[in-house]
């Protein structure tokens, strides 16, 4: 059996590294690859309607 292919979760705020790590919020946004429902505003993930951005939630949109 080959393994389930894991999609990476952003994270809530950029490190703001030079080289931007795989899961930064802003990068995944520029792809296209941040789960619906969320954009980046002043370098941290926020949810479009205003709610609470929760790991929880995040792993539920992925």
């Amino acid at each position: 059996m080959g393994k389930a292919k894991v999609q990476k979760l952003p994270k809530t705020e950029c490190c703001e590294s030079r080289t931007k790590c795989s899961r930064c919020p802003l990068r995944m946004l520029k792809e296209g690859s941040l789960p619906s429902g969320y954009t980046v505003k002043r370098r941290k993930l926020v949810r479009v309607d205003g709610k609470k951005v929760t790991k929880k939630r995040l792993r539920k949109a992925a």
